[in-house]
């Protein structure tokens, strides 16, 4: 029987809390929590994301994923299509500069998906996916 999730925690460099607080809080509506001169968090989809002024780490290496130069380091949160969906108009209409634009990706296979790839204001990739059947969440075949 699958254990219900928990939420997670996560923190990541970032350059400008500013720019970060416009990001993360402004354009994608994550709710903010504590926060100091040098730290911020936020409500990540019900998941504990922090962001701390530092070096932001950079992205050099890429892995291909159905035909896609997907960045190694990346991290996000797997939405409901309808969510993903939401959230994928709102970055077109920003005018975000994805990395991979939203898409299905493994369509009709194992494991079908929506995914995008964007980066935050540091420079951090980020993917947000939404199955066609959560089931599929961690399918092989």
């Amino acid at each position: 029987m699958p254990q219900p999730l928990s939420p997670f925690h996560l923190a990541v460099p970032v350059d400008d809390l500013a720019a970060a607080r416009a990001f993360y809080g402004g354009l994608l509506g994550c709710p903010e929590g504590r926060s100091s001169d040098t730290w911020i968090d936020f409500d990540l989809f019900g998941h504990q994301f922090v962001v701390h002024l530092g070096t932001p780490v950079g992205q050099v290496d890429q892995n291909a994923v159905d035909s896609d130069a997907v960045p190694s380091f990346h991290y996000g949160v797997v939405l409901d299509m309808e969510r993903w969906q939401a959230l994928a108009n709102t970055l077109t209409d920003a005018g975000i500069d994805f990395i991979i634009a939203p898409k299905i990706r493994f369509k009709g296979e194992a494991g079908e998906q929506a995914t995008m790839f964007f980066r935050d204001p540091a420079g951090n990739a980020l993917e947000f996916k939404a199955f066609k059947d959560i089931g599929q969440l961690f399918a092989t075949d």
